[in-house]
């Protein structure tokens, strides 16, 4: 139940401040003039949920705009590419990946591994939260991971909403910058 409630808070208040950690998977311009979203199946809503799907929409507009404003069109399915995302949670002690919109391959694991692993080495020695952002994007007739980045940021409790979206816009800004398309 304590695991529920951390996810609940921290999907609840996700604004992401602080150091980043990239991480690039190819280089050079992505070919592709639309894009979509990964598509999860049915999805059972939890009793903690009740702001989960308000960050996604959040996290889905600023990419949106990231995207738009290099040229991509948003499509409901079919893409040239496709957009996945994934944000992982955690604290000095657990870590929990939401990947409603990644998938759950076993990318997802090896992924909130390295988080815990990150969250938990350094010379922080108080309680934390931090909060990470992974945007992955996929040629979806190959699978191929085209641009993998992410950004690692402490996690702030309630935010309003107005701060909470400009936190995620710049997050996803950030994690966005390397990836460039041609048409």
């Amino acid at each position: 139940m304590k695991t529920n409630l951390f996810i609940g808070l921290a999907i609840a208040s996700l604004v992401l401040v602080g150091c980043k950690t990239p991480t690039h998977v190819d280089k050079g311009p992505i070919k592709a003039s639309t894009f979509s979203f990964l598509r999860p199946g049915p999805l059972p809503e939890a009793a903690y949920a009740e702001k989960r799907q308000e960050v996604h929409a959040d996290i889905q507009e600023a990419i949106t705009r990231n995207l738009a404003a290099k040229g991509l069109k948003q499509v409901a399915e079919g893409g040239d590419v496709t957009v996945a995302y994934m944000i992982i949670v955690g604290n000095n002690v657990s870590t929990s990946a939401i990947n409603d919109y990644f998938g759950y391959g076993p990318d997802t694991l090896v992924l909130e591994d390295k988080a815990q692993k990150a969250y938990t080495e350094g010379p922080q020695r108080g309680y934390f939260e931090a909060g990470t952002l992974l945007i992955d994007i996929v040629n979806p007739r190959t699978q191929k991971v085209l641009a993998r980045n992410n950004i690692t940021k402490a996690v702030l409790r309630d935010p309003p909403a107005n701060v909470r979206k400009a936190h995620i816009e710049e997050a996803v800004n950030e994690v966005l910058s390397h990836v460039s398309f041609k048409h």
